[in-house]
């Protein structure tokens, strides 16, 4: 394969996208010819710091590639582990050209702004003569089973809830929702508060609630959500931030509670479930979450938005419709995965239905054993396996836990099979160091929940 005059070899490609470009064997081999030293280095709150030396040609043949890596490295970092500022050393022409593509004109606008608005403050490139080093602060959450808790997990299309007590779960409900497509914030806190009072019509008390939500939370508040899509910007600023806070306080007034990204409670339920660390936990259901605990079973207190982390470098690869940038995971790592897949395996899908219910036609034709539906499991486990990589270099994780409604069923199954073949095949050192695993049925479906009440702790 070649893009932009980096030639790569790809031995395994998904059936259903043979132009697939994993942007792993591109990274490799472009590094392979580089050799003029630069530094990339992403700042996020109270000064901590990811930072990357890595190299890039630096002559006039290899600009457009040169670029192109540097300009999907800051992103992955970015979407990794957050971050407002960045300092590219080694190269002040880089360092323009990423200023100019991370700004309110670029091509990474949607970024731009993004990051400006979680952070709140201004986003901006700055040229480093000797770059930062590395700094983080990662921290305990979770593992607390004492007492009568509930756990809430806010997915895309279904919102799930679990009392528990004493770590054993007494009740579980999982209901469909539409909260990327209501403008109504009160549509979203009517069903939290409703999922809340579900759960504690189960408990003698309630001792701690713990939420688990897609998006980025910092002290419990809303910063930014693809759950509040819809939401005008004065009524996110009035109603979504303290949602969660509201939502608790209401209901159960002066209660322990935390809120966390569900990417982190996915790692958080990987741990509980696994009863080990160094866990790269990913969600495939409407989007694609990522969590990630450190080998101390600390949270990092990254981002951990692989939705965002770019993937394929096939420059025709499907475009998110959110941030219109291409090629990155939530088009292949969730429910969008399974329905962009369906036409080129011949499964035509009803219009009219909601993405989720696109995905169940495609399950049950899976578990009637249709050979179309087994292809697009297939596929996913293509990019799997090469994703894997790309991601081990990030996190150098041990385990890999796997969950969400892409994963339920036989389609599951499949997906874990063929990407641990492409791991023999193509990346026999990496599949000897780690491990992947499907909870049971169930704890797949609402584990997060289950693992979400286990958040907080519990004042004595």
């Amino acid at each position: 394969m070649n893009y932009l005059g980096i030639e790569a070899s790809v031995r395994n490609l998904p059936e259903l996208d043979r132009d697939f470009f994993p942007l792993y064997k591109f990274n490799h081999a472009f590094l392979a010819s580089a050799q003029k030293p630069v530094g990339v280095a992403v700042e996020r709150s109270g000064g901590e710091m990811a930072s990357v030396h890595t190299f890039i040609h630096g002559t006039p043949d290899r600009i457009e590639a040169d670029r192109y890596y540097i300009r999907r490295l800051v992103k992955s970092m970015l979407w990794m582990k957050g971050g407002w500022r960045v300092y590219i050393s080694g190269d002040r022409e880089m360092c323009e050209y990423i200023r100019e593509c991370f700004s309110a004109d670029g091509c990474q606008a949607f970024d731009w702004d993004y990051f400006s608005h979680i952070y709140e403050r201004p986003f901006e490139v700055v040229y480093a003569e000797n770059l930062p080093e590395a700094k983080d602060s990662p921290r305990p959450a979770g593992g607390h089973f004492d007492g009568c808790r509930i756990g809430f997990d806010a997915g895309g299309s279904d919102r799930k809830v679990s009392a528990v007590i004493d770590g054993e779960t007494v009740y579980s409900e999982e209901v469909v929702w539409f909260p990327k497509t209501t403008a109504d914030p009160d549509y979203h806190y009517d069903g939290i508060v409703a999922a809340l009072r579900a759960a504690a019509e189960h408990l003698p008390r309630v001792d701690a609630v713990g939420v688990s939500s897609a998006g980025v939370y910092i002290n419990n508040r809303t910063m930014n959500a693809s759950l509040f899509l819809k939401v005008p910007q004065d009524l996110f600023d009035a109603k979504v931030k303290d949602i969660y806070i509201r939502a608790i306080t209401d209901t159960f007034g002066d209660v322990p509670f935390c809120v966390f990204n569900d990417g982190d409670v996915t790692a958080l339920a990987g741990a509980i479930s696994l009863e080990d660390t160094n866990i790269l936990g990913i969600a495939m259901g409407t989007s694609e979450a990522g969590g990630y605990v450190d080998e101390n079973g600390y949270i990092t207190g990254w981002l951990n938005e692989l939705a965002f982390i770019p993937v394929d470098a096939n420059p025709g690869a499907m475009q998110d419709e959110w941030s219109l940038d291409i090629g990155c995971g939530v088009k292949y790592f969730s429910q969008d995965g399974v329905i962009k897949l369906a036409p080129a395996a011949g499964i035509a899908l009803d219009s009219s239905l909601s993405p989720a219910e696109k995905l169940k036609v495609v399950q049950k034709l899976m578990e009637e054993g249709d050979l179309r539906a087994a292809a697009i499991y297939r596929s996913i486990g293509v990019y799997l396996a090469h994703s894997l990589a790309l991601y081990h270099d990030m996190y150098h994780f041990r385990h890999v836990l796997l969950l969400g409604r892409v994963m339920s069923g036989r389609g599951g199954e499949l997906v874990i099979e063929e990407c641990e073949r492409v791991l023999r095949d193509e990346y026999s050192e990496l599949a000897e160091k780690i491990h992947l695993a499907l909870p049971d049925e169930k704890f797949r479906r609402v584990g997060q929940s289950a693992a979400a009440a286990s958040l907080p702790e519990i004042r004595k």
